[in-house]
């Protein structure tokens, strides 16, 4: 017997339905699907209102046919409604929008600055080594050829810790004024030649304004062998503060005195605001201040158990704060301490 026109109607329906339904992508589209396929007025209706007119053994087919398809349609619809209001109430991602910036790190201009001055001297053989900021008087004044009447050895000038000292024959515990003390130590354990670069931190009580605070970070230098001389310092230093400051920089070497070089020096460099014409900057005298250097005084190599007659050196320190200041135009040495992330974000 051939198909009835019914069950020809109703087979391409379940696989319309079945599309329409997974495709469907909001709840208004499915209840319009819903009517669409089993409303008053759908295919379906006409079919089920049609079936009194069938014979007997085909209205029994169809009718089995339009509640199978009816049955279909609802699980169909129900399962598509569970998902939609799933996906509805869980939280969407946006791909296409555009992705949040993570803030990123940064290293502190000290010691940015600290990295550029060791970056210079390491090519020159230069090792960089440490030691403690917690000192004994002998180290940071006695091997220093800092004789006891010195005025850097009172309360107003060092930072002394009420401790015992481990050693009392070396003296009271302070923290150390400088980084020289780490000299002292490095030549006490080992024999020339000796090229070394040491950075850190050091403290004096100095009253915090723009150019002082009571703790700043140094980075000191010394070499050592048998033939080392003030022309090598010169070229040394001449070779690193253009390496630092630029080729045309401006330098100049001035008598000094410092009780462990002798003989000692000041180096300046032409001032970089004015060129080395004078301005407000370098107090009308176009120079500007950038460290301290000498010739290892022989008290401080006999200090070490090194004999003056056979070895010769030269040592130099600076200012790591004073160095950044005149690099990026800082007029206050505070700001690099207060955590401004206004300030902090500009380097």
């Amino acid at each position: 017997m051939a198909e009835s026109a019914p069950l020809h109607e109703l087979e391409p329906l379940f696989a319309e339905a079945a599309t329409s339904i997974a495709a469907s992508g909001s709840l208004e589209a499915l209840e319009r699907l819903r009517v669409k396929f089993l409303g008053r007025s759908s295919r379906l209706a006409d079919i089920m209102r049609g079936l009194g007119g069938l014979p007997a053994e085909e209205r029994s087919a169809v009718g089995k046919r339009a509640n199978a398809f009816k049955s279909t349609v609802e699980t169909q619809l129900a399962s598509r409604r569970a998902a939609l209001a799933a996906a509805e109430a869980a939280p969407t991602l946006d791909v296409t929008l555009p992705g949040s910036a993570i803030p990123q790190g940064r290293l502190h201009p000290i010691t940015r600055t600290i990295d550029e001055i060791l970056a210079v001297f390491t090519p020159m053989g230069f090792e960089i080594v440490e030691g403690p900021e917690v000192e004994l008087e002998y180290y940071n004044f006695d091997a220093l050829n800092i004789p006891r009447e010195h005025p850097s050895r009172e309360s107003f000038d060092t930072f002394f810790v009420d401790l015992p000292s481990p050693e009392p024959k070396k003296g009271r515990v302070l923290l150390r004024s400088h980084t020289s003390p780490v000299q002292i130590r490095v030549m006490e354990r080992r024999k020339p030649p000796l090229r070394i670069v040491v950075p850190g931190k050091v403290h004096r009580p100095d009253p915090l304004d723009p150019s002082h605070s009571f703790m700043f970070h140094q980075v000191e230098g010394l070499m050592v062998d048998d033939r080392t001389s003030f022309a090598d310092l010169k070229g040394v230093l001449d070779a690193f503060l253009k390496a630092l400051f630029g080729p045309e920089t401006k330098i100049r070497f001035r008598p000094h005195f410092f009780p462990f070089t002798e003989p000692s020096a000041e180096v300046d460099i032409a001032c970089r605001s004015c060129g080395g014409t004078g301005c407000s900057t370098c107090g009308r005298k176009g120079w500007l201040e950038i460290m301290g250097c000498g010739m290892v005084h022989p008290n401080v190599f006999k200090a070490v158990g090194y004999d003056p007659a056979r070895v010769q050196g030269f040592a130099f320190g600076m200012g790591v704060e004073r160095i950044a200041m005149l690099k990026h135009g800082v007029t206050d040495i505070r700001l690099f301490f207060e955590n401004d992330l206004r300030f902090l974000e500009q380097f």
